[in-house]
């Protein structure tokens, strides 16, 4: 068989031992190891099935909403001194904290002590989460200028107004692209902005995953038209194709910790967010998957907002770019694409992978802290 070239001296070694092998004992031990691992797995899904965990954090104070889309206010929450603060949280540099349309927002708040933006909050920051929500019979026929042109930039509005500031502006994953494209139209209502895990380049390192992404499109048409959204089943589909070993790897994992030790715990919290996804409305699943993936209308400029291109080289703000170095949704040359089209952009690249960078047990000291010195360092005062 050929093989890559890191592979070949270990590939030469284990067929010269395949070669001495009984092939009866040999195919005997396979046997028993592949029981022993299914074994293993359907152990690790029981096991998550009926751990006792559940998320129970409240959600913060609401403070401005329109259709399924929310504004929570982290700078109210108890980590900032409580909704009792009243003028010293007004105060705070706020934060317009964009997630992605597609998974639930709640990642950057997923349990005690792993929550980033009461992480934020406890330091003296605002933290304004926009909570897409679940999209509801108005939103299923959103664009992506609906989406960004319409509700995003009244939220904007809304934040400019009540706090007498402007507000520094971060974006995670598709969320990055979504402040982007708020960024590229209303600048000057912007502090600064920050994008973590931001794709640009969709042909970056795997072009043919996006290419195939794509290809699902014309298969999901029917469900699309008929259902005004891309189901969240499809969605996950999706997402296993770049690493179809993961679910077993991650539950072989589960199965061997301590179901009452802080780990497993954690994996519930998160696994639990993996499976509560939100369906993409069709017109944003049209343009996503058929312009981004398939077209890599990004990074050729042939991203329309609103009628006009979304370029990137116009956004002169000050701009962070967080790029995981492990990230393997987000490939990093994707992400560098962008940093590097900013003309104020700079670019910080934490041993961390895609949601590993906000939950995992190196986010703080890798992502978190080095993130507020430089929001600190740019959130001026009121206007």
């Amino acid at each position: 068989m050929p093989w890559k070239g890191e592979l070949a001296d270990r590939a030469e070694s284990l067929r010269q031992k395949l070669g001495a092998a009984d092939p009866e004992v040999f195919s005997a031990a396979v046997e028993r190891e592949v029981m022993q691992r299914m074994t293993l797995l359907a152990q690790g899904i029981e096991a998550y099935r009926h751990h006792p965990y559940r998320r129970v954090l409240p959600d913060p104070p609401v403070i401005w909403q329109e259709g399924d889309t929310r504004l929570l206010d982290y700078g109210a929450c108890p980590e900032a001194g409580g909704a009792e603060a009243g003028p010293a949280v007004q105060s705070a540099a706020p934060l317009l904290v964009v997630p992605s349309l597609i998974n639930r927002a709640y990642v950057l708040d997923l349990m005690e002590g792993r929550s980033f933006l009461r992480w934020l909050a406890a330091r003296g920051l605002r933290p304004l989460l926009v909570d897409w929500g679940r999209p509801g019979a108005q939103e299923r026929a959103f664009t992506l200028t609906d989406y960004i042109a319409g509700r995003l930039e009244r939220a904007l509005d809304f934040v400019v107004e009540e706090s007498g500031r402007r507000p520094l502006a971060i974006g995670y994953c598709m969320g990055g692209l979504l402040a982007l494209g708020l960024a590229a139209r209303r600048q000057e209502d912007l502090e600064a902005l920050v994008l973590l895990a931001t794709p640009w380049d969709f042909h970056a390192d795997n072009a043919p995953h996006s290419r195939l992404a794509a290809a699902c499109l014309p298969l999901a048409a029917p469900l699309l038209e008929v259902m005004g959204e891309m189901p969240v089943d499809l969605i996950q589909a999706l997402f296993a194709s770049l690493d179809p070993h993961l679910v077993v790897r991650k539950f072989l994992s589960f199965a061997r910790l301590d179901p009452a030790s802080s780990k497993a715990e954690a994996f519930v919290a998160l696994e639990d967010w993996l499976n509560d996804g939100v369906a993409l409305a069709a017109p944003v699943a049209r343009e996503c998957l058929g312009r981004w993936y398939g077209d890599n209308s990004a990074a050729r400029g042939q991203w329309l907002l609103a009628g006009r291109p979304v370029d990137p080289t116009a956004v002169t703000l000050p701009a962070l770019s967080v790029i995981p170095a492990q990230d393997r949704i987000v490939p990093p040359a994707s992400a560098l694409a962008l940093a590097n089209a900013l003309p104020a952009g700079e670019t910080v690249t934490p041993t961390v992978g895609h949601i590993g960078m906000m939950v995992g047990g190196r986010a703080e000291a890798s992502v978190w802290q080095p993130l507020q010195e430089w929001i600190l360092a740019r959130a001026a005062g009121p206007n």
